[in-house]
């Protein structure tokens, strides 16, 4: 009898909207290697998103912590594996709303969201 390993399919995307915007954005630092995503516990339902622009050094450092989603030939995406039940289908767009312009998660795994939109919750 042998046995089989299954590893459940992992993924986060963004929209070409997205991709563009992050493209800019990562251009205007010197040795920047993409984007992180990450979940803060925070706001009236539980969990935020937050992103920050990640350094040469850090993607270095975080390498064994991290799972990288390559969105295009020059915008990674860093997740922290703790991070990835949670995240899992998520797609990252980047929307305009008026006068302002932001990145929008459509998580498939947040059950509720509170009135303002800063923060989720899952079941």
């Amino acid at each position: 009898m042998t046995t089989e390993q299954f590893t459940p399919d992992v993924n986060i995307t963004m929209s070409d909207a997205a991709i563009k915007h992050i493209r800019k954005e990562i251009a205007k630092v010197p040795n920047c290697q993409g984007i992180r995503l990450r979940l803060e516990t925070s706001g009236c339902s539980g969990y935020m998103y937050e992103t920050s622009l990640v350094s040469q050094e850090e993607a270095i450092e975080q390498q064994e912590n991290d799972q990288v989603f390559m969105q295009a030939d020059d915008v990674k995406l860093f997740v922290s594996k703790k991070h990835l039940p949670i995240l899992n289908g998520t797609e990252i767009d980047y929307v305009t709303q008026g006068l302002n312009s932001v990145l929008h998660f459509n998580n498939p795994n947040a059950t509720a969201e509170c009135g303002c939109g800063e923060s989720f919750s899952i079941v």
